[in-house]
């Protein structure tokens, strides 16, 4: 059970035993895997690969160097990176161990002095010829999985201080780092009495400098965590190119999807889903899913994480109301995409325009926002939430989080939502997405959401010195005008609407050939007086 809990959460479960006077007892062995043991599957073997540097921009021997340099900030001699992600991003390689995140389990240490290198631990089968010279060019070398607590112990017990962070590293190897350091001090202080009983000096038997001995473990938050966080200008393109297949294959669904409501066929939520899967992956460099598509019709729109499973999911039909939230991981980057749309040719409730409107306008209205630099993400929720507050309604969920650049689809640590508990401040490089929903439930749900990269805003001051900042769109797909009341939106927000839509023809329409996908692009993209016109 020492495997299975962070350091932070032991000590916070410890403090809150204790003052009930319970005691928190760690098992050696997980009573799980011992009933398990005899069924269990075996674990995950995909291969790794190179992640392409097109589309890093910094090699590992620069990555590691820049780890190197913030262990010397804090007196480190050894990084723990346990983070499949940081693992991942870190090392510029890519797996597949775990559905939808392209990442594979393991463990780095990465050692302060450059000619100790830095280990990777993992299942050494993983590790193809390609992926073995690209480590081994950068000094990496390839240990066991299991070893890496027997590591730990040997740099403890040999003095060096371990930088971790307690919220991301196990109990297991916390433990091992301080009983070995403590025994290795233990071993020392008994060479001194063995030397001086030798001399016959009476040296000491206690060592006066004991309470003065630094602690084996640096605990700090993961330096590796906001590094990968800021994107370089080669990811930030990556994700650019992500978003540009991805539309092209969401144009080619939601046309595909009109069309098909329209002639009768029989659609379900989960056939959708597929038949989106199965258009992203005719795009160059498709991976997988980032994560399971959304497609909740109606009432199951209001399920904020509606997974729909074939045999037991709604029917798309004419005059329905259908959320979709999916995305796609490309080899350049990773996509997360929400549209809410309205199929047929009735006419959505005044009630469900209304609310559409409102999240398009609290969408718009973070879209848009300029904030100093290092602004908690908390401090920008209320933009999303402005407009429904004004009508009494809300969301029960989080405006934004970050996202991985050709890696996972939620990371850390930043985000945007009204828990004050996230001071990480926002820095231009970074990705977060702009989600605000709204959710009636038993009834119908709508979510708008792209994916923003933070940039540098052209302010006409610069208050204190400060850098201000504000957002680039890299989700590229039309909102639908037949949902919206168009007399809640502002002269400013049409014009936004309007030059997001002129953006998303100008980009994505040489994605597509002649036929069905253009037209439906290039009629959803028009002003939206054209657009209302017609419906």
């Amino acid at each position: 059970m020492l495997q299975l809990h962070s350091a932070s959460v032991a000590r916070t479960l410890r403090t809150t035993l204790s003052s009930g006077g319970q005691f928190l007892v760690p098992l050696a062995d997980n009573l799980v895997d011992l009933v398990w043991a005899a069924h269990r599957p075996a674990p995950p073997s995909a291969a790794m690969r190179v992640h392409s540097s097109r589309w890093t921009g910094v090699t590992v021997t620069e990555k590691l160097t820049r780890m190197r340099a913030e262990m010397a900030k804090q007196g480190a001699a050894v990084l723990v990176v346990p983070q499949l992600d940081e693992v991942a991003w870190l090392l510029n390689i890519r797996g597949a161990d775990v559905d939808y995140n392209p990442v594979t389990v393991a463990y780095v240490l990465v050692h302060a002095d450059p000619s100790d290198g830095a280990v990777l631990f993992c299942d050494s089968a993983k590790v193809t010829p390609e992926v073995g010279t690209h480590l081994a060019e950068a000094g990496v070398k390839v240990q066991p999985y299991g070893s890496i607590t027997h590591a730990l112990r040997a740099a403890a017990a040999a003095g060096k201080r371990v930088m971790a962070d307690p919220a991301k590293v196990s109990l297991a190897l916390f433990d091992a780092v301080t009983d070995a350091s403590e025994e290795g001090a233990q071993a020392s202080r008994a060479k001194a009495r063995r030397r001086g009983d030798k001399r016959g000096n009476g040296v000491s038997t206690s060592a006066p400098e004991e309470s003065n001995r630094p602690s084996p473990l640096v605990e700090c938050a993961s330096p590796v965590a906001i590094a990968k966080a800021v994107k370089h200008i080669a990811e930030l393109e990556g994700m650019r190119e992500a978003h540009l297949r991805d539309a092209a294959a969401l144009a080619t669904f939601f046309s595909w999807l009109e069309a098909a409501v329209a002639a009768g066929q029989a659609v379900t939520e989960a056939s959708a889903a597929n038949h989106l899967q199965s258009l992203r992956a005719q795009q160059q460099g498709f991976i997988e899913p980032s994560f399971p598509t959304i497609a909740g019709c109606n009432g199951n729109g209001a399920i904020i994480h509606y997974r729909p499973v074939e045999g037991s999911c709604a029917a798309i039909t004419p005059n329905s109301l259908l959320l979709l939230d999916s995305g796609g991981q490309y080899d350049c980057g990773t996509t997360d995409v929400t549209r809410t749309v309205f199929l047929g040719d009735g006419r959505p409730s005044s009630e469900q325009m209304d609310a559409f409107t409102r999240v398009l306008q609290g969408h718009i209205a973070l879209d848009t926002a300029v904030f100093p630099e290092n602004t908690p993400g908390f401090v920008l929720d209320a933009y999303a939430r402005r407009s429904l507050w004004q009508a009494g309604l809300d969301y029960r969920h989080g405006t934004g989080h970050g996202v991985g650049a050709a890696l996972n689809v939620h990371e850390g640590p930043q985000g945007i939502s009204p828990r004050f508990g996230n001071m990480t401040g926002l820095v231009a490089g970074m990705i977060v997405s702009n989600e605000p929903g709204y959710y009636a439930d038993g009834r119908y749900g709508i979510r708008i959401e792209n994916l923003l990269a933070i940039k540098e805003a052209a302010t006409e001051s610069r208050f204190g010195g400060v850098t201000f900042l504000g957002f680039e769109r890299l989700t590229l797909v039309p909102i639908q005008a037949k949902l919206l009341a168009a007399h809640l939106l502002t002269d400013a927000e049409i014009a936004w609407l309007d030059e997001y839509h002129a953006q998303c023809w100008r980009e994505v329409s040489p994605r597509l050939a002649p036929g069905q996908a253009l037209d439906w692009l290039r009629a959803n993209t028009q002003p939206l007086a054209d657009r209302l016109a017609r419906e």
